[in-house]
């Protein structure tokens, strides 16, 4: 094995490597956190990944699903780490579907009576 050419590496500066995460640290944190999963199981900071692993890593309330195409151990530019990685993230959805959900102020208290009975009609549930 040469020395540019690594089989597997870190999860945690992988990540870091092809900019998932700010930090190699918060990459650390997040793998400890349980919020990166390769190829389904749960991962540590320390374990390896390989090409063609899938890594689903979940950020800022969204998950991402990546595959590994290039291992590397060192931060690159962003248009280089973008051939390290092919990205499987399904599209996020619409915004008006978003925006249809029914949302309270926040601090405004419990629902009154007759906002819980509304908020269930719309909702689909019955009283009876």
């Amino acid at each position: 094995m040469s020395s540019g050419e690594a089989t597997s590496v870190r999860v945690d500066s992988w990540a870091w490597s092809v900019r998932l995460f700010k930090t190699r640290s918060a990459a650390a944190a997040a793998c400890r956190a349980g919020h990166v999963r390769v190829n389904g199981v749960s991962a540590k900071p320390a374990q390896p990944v390989q090409v063609d692993d899938e890594v689903r890593v979940r950020v800022a309330g969204t998950e991402r699903i990546v595959v590994v195409a290039r291992i590397i151990r060192k931060r690159v530019g962003a248009p280089e780490a973008a051939l390290c990685v092919i990205d499987r993230t399904p599209p996020p959805p619409p915004r008006e579907a978003l925006i249809a959900l029914p949302r309270r102020d926040r601090g405004s208290g419990r629902p009154t009576k007759h906002e819980r009975r509304e908020l269930n009609r719309l909702r689909g549930f019955n009283d009876d």
